[in-house]
């Protein structure tokens, strides 16, 4: 049994997971959402990897240059010390566009010594549907392609000798070397000072971007190491934000659970552009925004709760049969077949962000004619069904209920769009959307709250709980005072936290009882105690589940509950958003304390 020890590099069009002892085990190009070239993470046989395997290997050690998406694997082996330097390059060109091409660079840093290893090379292309063939071309390069089916291509230029990559020769390392995968076959001569440059260029990018990121003082470094991962889950191209990297990385091992996340979902990536621009990365919000304009183009447009990274509105769901699953677990899913579903939840995170910019920037006439476009348009959708039943934020593939989380979203949508139209001074719509936002909120605090629980529960009629209730208080629903809200977290708490981890749920969904915890429903029960008051079993429960995460500070979607190892796809937004949200409620807290003390002083 292994966790998820993998390091991830990107630059914001696509992403590598390089295991702990430096194996290249999925990628996709030459976007996210590509087909695989490797993929020994879903298939340990067949799914293609890109391995160093030292000679005479005594240990190894995985790092982050600090501040950066640039991954350090250092080898210390009986015949001398190396370091191989993962990244994918990104940096600002002479143009001021980004130069962010589908390439990864596997730097080798020799540091001492002679030390011998083994290079194997081997892409499977189209998620190793096909044969894939490797060979010399031009004695430049090593060109691999498909020999049947859909034709696909991959180029490694390397400065070591080619037909010994290829051959799995023993290499000896005297000196910096590299090797360069790429989509694209290059145009220039590639060189040991042209991937040097190109190494530092995007270090000063990553560098000069966490520079603007604002930590506090307190989990300093786990924000930060958060803000990065959230980076590289944007695509620079259209402003989308991916869920995680990965397709199919099972919620339980050996069980079904297993979902294609290489997608854009309205509720995740508004939530983490809500994030980011509390860091100060306001450029992430300005391009989400245009993707969410660029999607809703039409007033009678209808709002899908999830597109693709390029806008794409039909995702198909199906199964890639011939590969084993990771660890075993099939089925290996590629779209996602819950595009399809109602979930009224989304208006009201998206309106959410979008109320966050009116506050934050004065936009241009343009800009703000635009965006009460789409205010509207999402107003009337769910003016039009608040009342009626959904899928719910955990998407549901059974029958449609009226669930706690989607009617109070459907409240924030209300009572955003009238604070929207306050700060805009627009009297008509305050008074037009003031008496729904009433009504929501009078219909939710009659029939989501069980006498018998009490607590508000996970849906009308039922006395079953939700993690996601929780989040009444974070969207200023209920007062974190409020008796019944104090209740529902110490009942939920009570009946969803095993081990100091949380369900998201008990009750049976159509794929039986889920049996790991949903890593962010934990960070949830840690903020919502922190606000009732209970801030040091919050700050004792948080510092043990950051313990979880793996090697580099990374989480998945999911936590085993008894072995505490990371399951589900990873690298997972909605984890380090949490990690994020959490540490920035603790520190202002503390920021709080340290300005006192000053007033104290100076009084």
């Amino acid at each position: 049994m292994e966790n998820l020890n993998y390091g991830v590099v990107g630059n914001c069009r696509s992403a590598a997971l390089i295991s702990e002892k430096g194996s290249l085990d999925w990628m996709c190009l030459p976007q996210f959402d590509s087909s695989s070239a490797f993929a020994k993470l879903l298939d340990n046989q067949i799914g293609g990897s890109f391995e160093v395997l030292p000679e005479k290997y005594i240990r190894s050690v995985q790092y982050y240059k600090k501040n950066t998406n640039i991954l350090h694997t250092r080898f210390v082996c009986e015949d001398g010390i190396f370091e191989l330097i993962d990244f994918m390059p990104r940096y600002i060109a002479e143009n001021k566009d980004y130069y962010a091409p589908p390439d990864l660079v596997r730097y080798f840093k020799h540091i001492k010594g002679k030390p011998t290893f083994r290079i194997l090379y081997n892409p499977k292309l189209d998620y190793a549907r096909n044969h894939t063939k490797s060979k010399l071309a031009k004695s430049e390069f090593i060109k691999s392609y498909t020999t049947s089916g859909t034709y696909d291509s991959l180029y490694l230029y390397t400065s070591f000798d080619c037909e010994s990559v290829l051959n799995q020769d023993i290499i000896c390392l005297n000196k910096h070397e590299f090797c360069l995968v790429t989509y694209n076959q290059k145009l220039l001569r590639q060189t040991h000072d042209r991937i040097y440059l190109i190494l530092q260029r995007t270090k000063t990018y990553w560098l000069n971007w966490s520079e603007k990121t604002k930590v506090h003082s307190k989990y300093a470094e786990e924000m930060g190491r958060s803000a990065l991962v959230l980076k590289l889950l944007s695509y620079q191209k259209t402003g989308a934000v991916l869920a995680a990297l990965t397709t199919s990385l099972p919620e339980t091992i050996g069980e079904v659970r297993n979902w294609d996340y290489r997608f854009c979902w309205i509720r995740d990536g508004s939530m983490v552009v809500k994030i980011l621009t509390q860091l100060g990365h306001y450029n992430v919000a300005r391009r989400y925004l245009d993707f969410i304009t660029d999607i809703i183009p039409e007033k009678k447009e209808k709002v899908q709760i999830m597109y693709g990274i390029n806008g794409e509105k039909k995702l198909s769901e199906y199964e890639l049969e011939h590969l084993a699953g990771y660890e075993g677990s099939k089925p290996v899913r590629v779209g996602n077949a819950a595009y399809k579903q109602k979930q009224n939840d989304i208006y009201g995170i998206l309106l959410d962000l979008i109320h966050q910019q009116f506050e934050l920037f004065e936009n241009s006439l343009e800009h703000t004619e635009e965006l009460c476009t789409i205010v509207r348009s999402i107003i009337k959708v769910v003016e039009e069904n608040w009342r009626e039943p959904d899928r719910g934020i955990w998407e549901i593939r059974g029958k449609s209920l009226h669930f706690t989380f989607s009617k109070v979203m459907c409240w924030v949508a209300f009572d955003r769009a009238v604070k929207i139209s306050k700060l805009l001074k627009s009297d008509y719509y305050v008074n037009k959307w003031t008496p729904y936002r009433d009504a929501v909120k009078k219909d939710i605090m009659k029939n989501a709250w069980s006498e018998e629980k009490q607590a508000f529960t996970q849906h009308y009629g039922s006395d079953d709980l939700d993690a996601s209730v929780l989040l009444m208080e974070t969207y200023g629903f209920i007062d974190a005072k409020d008796e019944k809200y104090v209740s529902t977290v110490l009942t939920i708490q009570k009946e969803l936290e095993h081990d100091g981890l949380m369900y998201r749920y008990k009750n049976q969904d159509d794929f039986g009882t889920p049996k790991s915890a949903f890593t962010i429903c934990s960070f949830w029960l840690i903020n919502s105690l922190y606000k009732i008051g209970r801030k040091k079993e919050a700050q004792d429960k948080f510092d043990i589940l950051l313990s979880y995460s793996n090697h580099l500070g990374l989480f998945a979607e999911d936590i085993d509950f008894e072995t505490k190892r990371m399951l589900g796809n990873f690298p997972q937004a909605y984890s380090h958003l949490a990690i994020i949200e959490t540490a920035i409620n603790f520190s202002e807290d503390e920021d709080e304390k340290s300005e006192g003390l000053i007033d104290q002083l100076n009084s």
